[in-house]
């Protein structure tokens, strides 16, 4: 950009604007309201002056950016709220002063350790674009070590060098925690997954589709043949044909086929943060458990479609991941 952040102040909010960009020409004006609420968990994240930190801001248009700053000092003794200067967001038009802002604990993380990656087509990333780290994910790879990434931010395409890249990841409950794509990548470069499973005919299987619409979900299916090299012709369980007379048959990978997963009983239900697969449109699809509600029911936030629904206990089972020849519990 040619010019820097600047904030207008207001009584409830910063209202922050992209001067001489056409790149926020159609996007909302960034609202970072001020968190009133209180913690929920016993697990509270403590700052001091001076440390490095990352703040979030989960307004629309902006959810899933953070931006890097330095706590000054914590607002009062007994509160969880840090005064925090940004690097690259200013208090005025011309650029002279750094934006300081008051924070709950909730938007504040460390850095994330720096890890070095051989980034890949379809790998989801983290982007360093307007001053801030934002979701997106590779869509082509260019000369020169550059890559071209969709932000979903901003709902475009850019083009970015591989030092402005890093692997998502989350703070959870005091240590990083890997998302779930990044698990994913680990188990497809792991030694078990260059030794191809082999299967037998009517084995119970679950088989994980590409398909528009249905990417990341499991569905159950039958083994019927091998179909060439490190293939199998498999049929559905659950998925009917274009004519809707039998079940849709299918010749798929044996990468994107796994065993069964084993039947977990869940005694006192699940808590928030748990992973689980949740059954919707035919398939098992991997969410995280966002709220605990009534009568054994749940919201569950799915990563891959930035999208929340409400599941019964019933509907819902714990997520186990199939690496290294054997079932994992994340």
């Amino acid at each position: 950009f040619s010019k820097p952040f600047f904030v207008e102040e207001s009584t409830h909010s910063l209202s922050l604007c992209v001067q001489n960009s056409q790149k926020f020409s159609k996007s909302p004006r960034f609202h970072l309201q001020m968190s009133t609420a209180k913690p929920s968990s016993s697990w509270m994240a403590q700052f001091k002056p001076g440390e490095r930190v990352e703040v979030s801001c989960n307004d629309r248009g902006f959810r899933g950016s953070w931006y890097a700053g330095t706590v000054v000092r914590r607002e009062a003794k007994n509160t969880n709220r840090y005064v925090v200067e940004y690097d690259q967001l200013y208090a005025d038009e011309s650029g002279e002063k750094l934006l300081q802002e008051t924070v709950d604990w909730v938007q504040l993380r460390p850095p994330p350790p720096e890890k070095k990656v051989q980034f890949k087509v379809e790998d989801e990333v983290e982007a360093f674009y307007s001053d801030g780290w934002w979701e997106g994910a590779i869509i082509a790879e260019h000369s020169g070590g550059k890559f071209a990434v969709f932000l979903r931010g901003f709902d475009e395409e850019i083009v970015l060098e591989e030092k402005d890249l890093r692997l998502p990841v989350q703070w959870v409950k005091g240590k990083w925690e890997p998302r779930f794509e990044q698990v994913q990548r680990e188990k497809e470069n792991s030694n078990f997954s260059k030794e191809v499973m082999k299967f037998t005919q009517g084995m119970q299987v679950e088989v994980l589709t590409d398909e528009d619409g249905l990417k990341g979900a499991w569905f159950a299916a039958t083994i019927i043949e091998p179909s060439g090299e490190d293939k199998y012709l498999i049929e559905y369980k659950t998925l009917r044909n274009d004519d809707d007379t039998e079940f849709l048959r299918e010749v798929i990978r044996a990468c994107n086929i796994r065993p069964c997963p084993p039947e977990i009983i869940v005694v006192d239900g699940f808590k928030v943060w748990d992973a689980v697969d949740a059954y919707y449109n035919e398939g098992w699809w991997v969410g995280v458990i966002a709220k605990v509600l009534i009568n054994s029911n749940y919201e569950v936030s799915f990563i891959e479609y930035d999208e929340k629904t409400t599941f019964n206990l019933a509907d819902l089972r714990p997520h186990q991941d199939w690496l290294n020849g054997k079932w994992v519990v994340p």
